[in-house]
């Protein structure tokens, strides 16, 4: 299994190099920089996450113009669809995950319009599988996972108009809880909805432990951990502000928001342990979703006994 490992290091090794030559030859002086940054930064190495360097690098073609932005991110939308290398398709994953974590406004939006199509399995990778080794087997349930989960996080940002967890979005966090307040319940909910699916699918990420010390499932951890507590704000944010209308809810509302709740419930379990930052923020989450859960619960049987009531003093009255 060792000499496995180390050929295929090798293997993987001569490929990289191999691109980058042929991208030295072929491509066009304005997209040279482009396209070795991007080969340097998605290597078959599966040691190590993608370099700092080569990340800023590509982020740097964002603070350009739209055209130019538009061209990095086509370049790795395309290696990440052609590889069939697990350690490539993640670090290409990792990359697209700091494009909407630190990228500029225009690299996001390009990232948010690819393709125009748009839709489910936005990254096409609900097939992948790489069957090299039992590690890049494993490898390969993690591209499937953290691809569904980049998705939902772009379908997030677009019900909520950031992206989450976006340095380039602080601004406009700031102004949160005034544009919540502004929120009409049906716009509320749809958003708490989705925060709460991008929950749901953090809950569904790959058994295997002993992967967590390898670098790239690491790298993938620790970077949703940060989107983690970002949702949890996020939810709080809105929870709080349902917990001022609860007396003002209609009674589909009510039933609604009370399935949101259940649904957070059911997450506690599974993502606690994912972060121990900011225990007193996640221990507000909790405690909020239970006390609302169970008040929203409340309202839903005394408005049903009203309904009843209701009914019943009405076919009274006709006889």
């Amino acid at each position: 299994m060792g000499r496995l490992t180390n050929l295929r290091r090798i293997i993987g090794l001569i490929k990289d190099k191999a691109s980058q030559g042929k991208a030295t030859l072929i491509s066009n002086p304005e997209t040279l920089s482009l396209h070795l940054a991007l080969l340097r930064a998605t290597t078959h190495d599966c040691s190590a996450p993608p370099h700092p360097k080569y990340i800023t690098t590509l982020l740097s073609f964002g603070h350009s113009t739209r055209h130019t932005a538009a061209a990095a991110v086509e370049a790795l939308m395309d290696r990440l669809q052609s590889t069939r290398d697990s350690s490539v398709a993640i670090k290409c994953l990792i990359t697209i995950h700091h494009i909407v974590r630190d990228g500029s406004f225009i690299i996001q939006d390009q990232l948010s319009v690819y393709p125009s199509t748009g839709g489910r399995n936005y990254l096409k990778l609900s097939n992948f599988r790489d069957i090299a080794s039992p590690l890049t087997w494993e490898l390969s349930s993690w591209v499937r996972w953290y691809a569904r989960y980049i998705e939902h996080v772009l379908s997030t940002s677009r019900v909520s108009g950031f992206f989450l967890c976006s340095a380039s979005s602080t601004s406009e966090k700031d102004k949160e809880e005034g544009r919540v307040l502004a929120l009409m319940n049906s716009d509320l909910l749809r958003e708490i909805d989705s925060l709460v699916g991008l929950l749901e699918e953090i809950c569904q990420r790959p058994d295997g432990l002993h992967l967590q010390n390898k670098s790239l499932v690491g790298e993938i951890t620790n970077m949703v951990g940060e989107d983690y507590l970002s949702a949890i704000n996020d939810i709080l944010i809105r929870l709080s502000e349902f917990n001022e209308r609860l007396g003002c809810l209609s009674f589909g509302d009510s039933v609604e928001l009370a399935c949101v709740l259940k649904r957070l419930e059911n997450c506690k379990e599974h993502i606690s342990d994912l972060s121990i930052r900011k225990r007193a923020l996640t221990e507000s989450l909790w405690c909020l979703g239970s006390e609302m859960r169970s008040k929203v619960e409340m309202l839903k049987g005394y408005r049903e006994d009203c309904k009843l009531l209701l009914t019943f003093r009405e076919e009274s009255e006709s006889k």
